[in-house]
């Protein structure tokens, strides 16, 4: 879902050359940046392989899908848990492990439990094991990540052999949506019961019932998959014997591993190497459909950025196509909202009009210093959060001083721990002192109020305490509404609130990416592979 825990390493300069790839669509074009093509999927396989190694740039603190909210927990859990409901490559929803989905009353959904599905350890699905794996998140000693997707639920009930009914507080369509993400992982009741706090660790693992089954979690160092032969679906059927997933946290490394063969691909590959990968003998670079947007977080709004003037002084302080074509090499376009365009999957079209409509961020320093001036903000302190983890964090850090104190504002820069930074995000206590953090956030449904609905009051995810009556109506009435579009309406009157109370920075767009040896074809190149699984289609290319 939302937090992203950056994955690529920046790079000062400007690639020349352009991805490109089958099955893609009109080439954009990156503010003062290279062409890219996005490439909408790659060709079917044509045969089985025995074994894949996929990088990832950095080994999951858990498996547990109540805490999986990142990139490289759920880049392996898509291929071994699944979810009530699917989502596709291409961003629809259609039936996972929950044959059909009825909502009787707006109060109401009714999940059917599809039958003959096996976990991994032989044992068969039943509603039992979907009221438990649900229940979790109501349950605040296991302190759901995904709690926010819970928060009109009253209850999980089973009403059938095979049936559950969700019993909500208020009329809630969203939460069938976030039934496709983790939020709607389904796993072995008896499992959950025998392993308790174990559950998701590398000793423990996990019992699912995708097409991989987790074989071994060598800590520090692989997570390795193993093809499960009995998985229920026949179109998924996994192509590769093993999917060994290694950590290469180094950004460096990671390029040279994919480049010499080592690795066969990797989602999120570092900027710093777009050049090198885009020209690789070895493989090709793609660049796919996303959902993720890349912004600052005021995380502190009884601060100095309490003031929404000096929230808009500072995004107009920002030069965001420098800033973009330093920390993402120009492959990117500056945003005006905080979710990306990608995420309107409900209503794309009608999307590109509400987009248009946003007022422009303009980069204008003057017009920036003259709000400072009138919220009497001069000389006031903000401290945003860096870390090592990832160059852009750096860099956006330093491009956020420059910027504030060029209005007149004092900005700090707090160093946090690499292995820390995720906690900001989780953790009220780890953002005391801070003011500022920066996220690439991403949606895992087609629907924008999945995103707009964390700015509501007491959202889990409302990381600065935004309150706004009114803002708060609307998600009610967003989430009553049954028919797509109207919805659409709705949440773009929500973007529009968003963006004039400034509560979170805009910066810009990225395309999603993946490099992929010229051996293997199949793997989907949109970031639904965080809850897809990606893994099952790839196989041989030749």
């Amino acid at each position: 879902m939302r937090i992203a825990r950056l994955a690529a390493a920046a790079t000062m300069t400007a690639l020349t050359v352009a991805a490109c790839g089958g099955g893609a669509s009109p080439r954009a074009t990156g503010a003062q940046g290279p062409a890219f093509t996005l490439t909408k999927d790659t060709p079917a396989a044509k045969g089985p392989v025995d074994t894949v190694t996929w990088a990832l740039y950095a080994e999951p603190q858990s498996l547990d899908y109540a805490y999986a909210f990142d990139y490289p927990p759920n880049t392996v859990l898509a291929n071994v848990c699944e979810q009530l409901m699917r989502v596709t490559p291409d961003m629809r929803m259609e039936p996972g492990l929950a044959s059909k989905a009825d909502s009787p009353d707006p109060k109401r959904w009714v999940y059917t439990i599809r039958d003959g599905v096996r976990f991994h350890d032989g044992t068969t699905l039943t509603a039992d094991d979907v009221v438990a794996s649900m229940r979790r998140h109501l349950d605040p000693k296991v302190g759901s990540y995904w709690v926010s997707a819970y928060e009109n639920v009253a209850s999980v009930e089973k009403t059938g052999p095979m049936e559950v009914t969700v019993h909500l507080k208020k009329p809630d369509h969203l939460f069938n949506e976030e039934m496709g993400t983790s939020a709607g992982t389904i796993e072995s009741a008896k499992t959950l019961a025998a392993e308790g706090t174990r559950y998701g660790t590398p000793d423990a693992g996990v019992n699912c019932t995708g097409p991989y089954s987790m074989e071994s979690w060598s800590k520090g160092q692989a997570i390795t998959l193993k093809r499960f032969d009995q998985y229920w679906d026949p179109k998924l059927k996994a192509q590769a014997g093993t999917v060994k997933n290694v950590f290469i946290s180094d950004p460096a490394a990671r390029v040279n591993a994919l480049l010499s063969g080592e690795a066969d691909g990797s989602y999120l590959v570092p900027t710093s190497g777009f050049a090198r990968l885009a020209a690789a003998q070895s493989g090709k670079l793609y660049f796919g459909p996303n959902t993720a947007a890349t912004s600052l977080i005021p995380v502190n709004l009884k601060g100095t950025l309490g003031d929404p003037r000096l929230r808009k002084a500072l995004a107009m302080a920002l030069d965001r196509k420098s800033i973009l074509k330093a920390s993402v090499a120009g492959i990117a376009t500056p945003a005006k909202a905080p979710a990306a365009l990608g995420a309107w999957g409900i209503a794309p079209e009608a999307a590109k009009g509400y987009y248009a409509n946003l007022p422009d961020l303009p980069y204008d320093l003057e017009g920036a210093k003259k709000l400072v001036q009138e919220a009497g903000g001069t000389g006031k302190k903000i401290v945003i959060a860096t870390s090592t983890l990832a160059p852009d964090i750096g860099i956006i850090a330093n491009a956020v001083q420059a910027a504030g104190q060029s209005i007149g504002l004092q900005v700090e820069q707090k160093a946090v721990a690499p292995d820390a930074y995720t906690a900001l995000f989780s953790d009220p206590k780890a953002r005391a002192g801070i003011d500022l953090v920066m996220t690439i956030w991403y949606d895992s449904t087609p629907d924008p109020l999945e995103f707009y609905g964390i700015l509501r009051t007491g959202n889990f995810s409302n990381y600065g305490g935004y309150s706004n009556p009114e803002y708060d109506k609307l998600v009610d009435e967003a989430n009553a509404q049954a028919d797509p579009a109207a919805r659409a309406a709705t949440v773009a009157k929500l973007q529009e609130i968003a963006v004039r109370d400034m509560v979170w920075i805009p910066l810009y767009e990225t395309p999603h990416n993946m490099f992929l040896n010229k051996r293997l074809t199949g793997a989907p190149t949109s970031i639904a592979q965080l809850v897809y699984p990606w893994a099952a289609p790839l196989g041989s290319a030749g």
